[in-house]
């Protein structure tokens, strides 16, 4: 019986243990995070996706030799950091797509209030808007509110004009 090369021999029970508790304290973890809507279902979707493959991987040992072997990579290990640097491209990817939407998004929401703060502001300056600030009066809705110069030529108002 000739000796099995050290590439081709599985890992260790032991180590094969310590991967799937690991990946699954993993996969429970970004579980809690969902829970505690630190982390978007979407984005959740995807990590799991990750340690579910990593979950395989550590229980079906022969799986990462059987891939190494059609790619031609000597190594099953040198196959894994090839998957997993694959998985970080394009993880990367995915997050610099989403953060430049996201960019956009924000640089759109900011014209929009500085125009509609624009407006605001023009329509107080005309007197077409009441202020509506925290702790300003407020005006009844049937009366539209009366500008200060017009309040004192009112018949019957305080230091108003006579009457006759």
């Amino acid at each position: 019986m000739s000796p099995v090369p050290h590439a081709a021999a599985g890992i260790d029970g032991r180590l094969q243990v310590v991967a799937v508790v690991v990946t699954a304290l993993i996969f429970l973890f970004v579980l809690e995070l969902v829970r505690r809507r630190r982390l978007a279902e979407r984005y959740a979707l995807t990590w799991m996706l990750v340690t579910g493959a990593l979950l395989v991987l550590a229980i079906w040992t022969d799986l990462l030799s059987w891939g190494t072997e059609l790619l031609n990579i000597e190594v099953p290990a040198n196959g894994l950091f090839l998957a997993a640097f694959a998985v970080a491209f394009l993880l990367l990817l995915h997050f610099s797509v989403a953060t430049s939407r996201l960019s956009e998004q924000a640089k759109i929401l900011a014209q929009e209030v500085a125009r509609l703060d624009g407006e605001l502001r023009e329509a107080r300056a005309n007197g077409l808007a009441s202020d509506r600030r925290p702790g300003a009066p407020e005006q009844p809705q049937d009366d539209p509110p009366v500008p200060a110069e017009e309040s004192s030529q009112q018949p019957g108002a305080a230091g108003g004009a006579e009457v006759g």
